[in-house]
C-alpha cells in the first residue's frame, strides 16, 4: 500500500514519525513524507522521500515573539477574558466550562491555520489525488492531512506527538455543545474546516479532528482518559543524522548529567523558554560531569560556563542518555520519551503556559516517581534547582521508578509489530472513492 506522512515543519515532529515510516517501508510499502519545501532536505536525510507542499515555513507568521501575549483578538474570541491561559492542556474539570473551551478552540485554531494554510491544503489535496495513498498518517496538529485523506478516499490515522490533549478536551466540549440550542453551537475548528471540505464536495465530521484511529507512542499508564481507538506503539528514539562524538566513546569517570533545552525552542521558536543561566548556576560544582547541548547563540547569553560543564552544539540523545545518571530538560516530547526509553531519572523545567503539554507531561513523570517537575520555571532559584537535582541523583527510588517506565515501554509493540494491525485498519477504513 501507499502511505503518506505529514507533520508540522519542525524537526522534532518529523523525527517522531521516522521509525514508523521506516517500519512500513521495510515491510514493503511505499512511503512518502509531505512537508514544507524548507523541510525537504531534512526528510531526505532520513532516507525517506520528500514531497514539498505549500509555501516555505515562516514561524514569525503565526508564532508570537517571546514575551508577546498568546491571546486571540476580541474579533476572534470576544468571550475570552484577557487574564485567561487558553490551553488544551487544561485538565481541571471546574475550568472546562463551555466558554473556556470555546476560547481555547478559537485561539488554537489560529495556530492550526498557520500550520496548514490554504495553499498547503490545496497542494496536499492535489498530490493525494494524483498519488492516491491508501493511508495518510498525520501529526495531531496537521489538519490539512485528514482533508486530503477524505478527498482521495484514503484511510487516515493520527500519530501522536505528546499527550492527546485535543481528543481529551473535545469529548467534554462536544458534550457541552450538545446541551446548547443548535443555533448557539459554534465550533471554531468546524467553522474553519467545513468550507474547505465543501470546496471538494465533502463535509465535516469528528474524524477531521481526531482521525479514524490514533497511533499512540505514549505509555498506556500516562495516557489521558479518552474513549478513542488507540493503537499503542513503542517509542523508538530518532535524532536525525548524527556522529557519535569522542566524549561518548568511553564511560564517564563518574556521574554524568545531561542538560538540554530541545531543538524546537531554538530552531522554531527562536527563544529558550527556561532560564539558562539559572540552570548552569545550579549545576556548578556538582559532583558530576554535565553535558549541556547549547549552541553559539545560547552561549552568547550566558555569563559563565561552570568548570564541570561541557558544552556541545548537538549530541544525539539516544547515544548520550544511556551514560547519564539524570537529565535536566524542558519537557519536550522527544527528550522525555528518550529518557524513559533508557530509564534515566528526569528533572523537568516546563516553560510558561501555552507550551502545549510540557507541564502535564512533567506532572505525570513526577507522579510516576521517575523525576521531579519544577513548578515555577520562571521563579526557581539556582539553589532550589540544585536541591532538586541532588535529590534525584541521590535517592534510589527515582532510578527504580525510571526503570519501571522503561520496562513498560519495552513491553509495548514495536513499529514493525503494528504494521499488520495498520494494514487491517486500512482495509476497513479505505473507501471506494479512491
Amino acid at each position: 500500500m501507499r502511505v503518506l506522512f505529514t507533520s508540522p515543519p519542525a524537526k522534532a515532529h518529523l523525527y517522531a514519525q521516522v521509525p514508523l515510516a521506516w517500519a512500513l517501508r521495510t515491510a514493503g510499502h511505499e512511503v512518502v513524507m509531505a512537508n514544507r519545501p524548507n523541510m525537504a532536505a531534512e526528510i531526505t536525510r532520513t532516507g525517506l522521500t520528500a514531497v514539498p507542499v505549500g509555501p516555505a515555513f515562516d514561524p514569525s507568521a503565526y508564532i508570537p515573539r517571546d514575551g508577546e501575549a498568546e491571546k486571540p483578538s476580541r474579533a476572534t474570541a470576544p468571550w475570552a477574558s484577557w487574564d485567561q491561559d487558553l490551553e488544551f492542556a487544561e485538565l481541571r474539570p471546574e475550568r472546562l466550562t463551555h466558554d473556556y473551551m470555546q476560547a481555547v478552540h478559537a485561539a488554537w485554531t489560529v495556530m492550526f491555520q498557520g500550520v496548514s494554510p490554504l495553499p498547503l491544503i490545496d497542494d496536499l489535496v492535489g498530490f493525494a489525488r494524483w498519488w492516491r495513498p491508501d493511508l495518510v498518517i498525520w501529526d495531531t496538529m496537521a489538519f490539512a492531512a485528514p482533508v486530503a485523506a477524505r478527498v482521495c478516499g484514503a484511510a487516515h490515522a493520527r500519530a501522536l506527538f505528546g499527550l492527546d490533549l485535543i481528543a481529551h478536551m473535545r469529548s467534554t466540549y462536544l458534550h457541552e455543545q450538545a446541551r446548547r440550542p443548535r443555533q448557539l453551537r459554534d465550533d471554531p475548528l468546524e467553522d474553519w474546516l467545513e468550507p474547505i471540505l465543501a470546496q471538494y464536495g465533502h463535509s465535516f465530521d469528528e474524524e477531521m479532528v481526531v482521525g479514524q484511529w490514533t497511533i499512540d507512542p505514549l505509555l498506556p499508564s500516562m495516557r489521558l482518559p479518552v474513549r478513542h481507538p488507540y493503537m499503542s506503539v513503542r517509542y523508538v528514539p530518532y535524532n536525525g543524522q548524527a556522529v557519535v562524538p569522542d566524549l561518548l566513546r568511553k564511560p564517564p569517570a563518574g556521574r554524568r548529567v545531561c542538560l538540554t533545552l530541545g531543538l524546537t525552542a531554538r530552531e522554531v521558536l527562536n527563544a529558550d523558554r527556561v532560564p539558562v543561566d539559572t540552570v548552569l548556576q545550579a549545576v556548578a560544582g556538582l559532583d558530576a560531569e554535565v553535558i549541556a547541548t547549547l549552541n553559539a547563540d545560547q552561549l552568547a547569553t550566558i555569563s559563565r560556563v561552570p568548570d564541570n560543564v561541557r558544552t556541545i552544539d548537538f549530541v544525539p540523545m539516544n547515544e548520550l542518555l544511556p551514560s547519564c545518571s539524570a537529565v535536566i530538560h524542558q519537557g519536550g516530547f522527544g527528550t522525555l520519551q528518550t529518557a524513559v526509553a533508557h530509564g534515566v531519572p528526569q528533572v523537568i523545567l516546563p516553560p510558561r503556559a501555552g507550551d502545549w503539554d510540557s507541564m502535564v507531561w512533567a506532572r505525570k513523570v513526577e507522579e510516576s516517581g521517575a523525576g521531579v517537575c519544577v513548578p515555577s520555571t520562571e521563579r526557581v532559584t539556582a539553589q532550589e534547582l540544585r536541591g532538586t537535582l541532588d535529590a534525584v541523583l541521590e535517592q534510589p527510588s527515582f532510578r527504580r521508578a525510571a526503570a519501571g517506565l522503561r520496562a513498560e515501554m519495552l513491553g509495548t509493540p514495536s513499529p514493525l509489530d503494528i504494521v499488520p494491525l495498520i494494514e487491517e485498519r486500512v482495509a476497513a477504513h479505505r473507501t471506494d472513492a479512491r
